[in-house]
């Protein structure tokens, strides 16, 4: 883990935000990753490593940290040069373990592991009882100039 942290991160005023509550359910943590990906493209940003990392942090939030009929949160602020995401469950009362190498017969057990390769920063934030937020962060990279092609 990069960071474990109760502290905010500081927001510039001029961030995007987006926020939905899902449901606990493995469709909730697929719908997470679907409007987390149209979120981001229709603001214009990079998508597809964000939306992996959405992926996995939702459906460890319904696999790890679920509670009956309660749902988890999807909060998504970008900036000119950062995308964070959070992921806010109802179990606290579970940490995160250190992302390690599952056995190469295990079925899962790898998507911290993604979250880690994937973010540039990520950690667990205590909430209010009984909730936590897990959060990753992605620098945004502009795109280079395009080259000209030869005339």
């Amino acid at each position: 883990m990069n960071a474990e942290t109760a502290q905010a991160a500081q927001v510039p005023a001029t961030a995007r935000r987006f926020a939905v509550q899902l449901s606990s359910t493995r469709r909730g943590a697929r719908l997470a990753r679907l409007l987390a990906t149209e979120q981001l493209r229709s603001w214009g940003l990079p998508f597809e490593k964000a939306a992996h990392v959405v992926g996995e942090l939702a459906a460890n939030a319904v696999t790890h940290g679920r509670v009956p009929r309660r749902d988890f949160h999807l909060r998504l602020t970008a900036t000119d040069d950062l995308v964070r995401i959070e992921v806010t469950d109802t179990r606290g009362d579970r940490p995160l373990p250190d992302p390690q190498q599952p056995s190469p017969e295990a079925e899962s057990g790898r998507g911290l592991l993604l979250v880690e390769a994937l973010a540039d920063r990520w950690g667990v934030t205590p909430d209010l009882p009984p909730r936590k937020t897990v959060w990753a962060e992605l620098t945004i990279t502009p795109p280079g100039p395009r080259p000209v092609p030869p005339l």
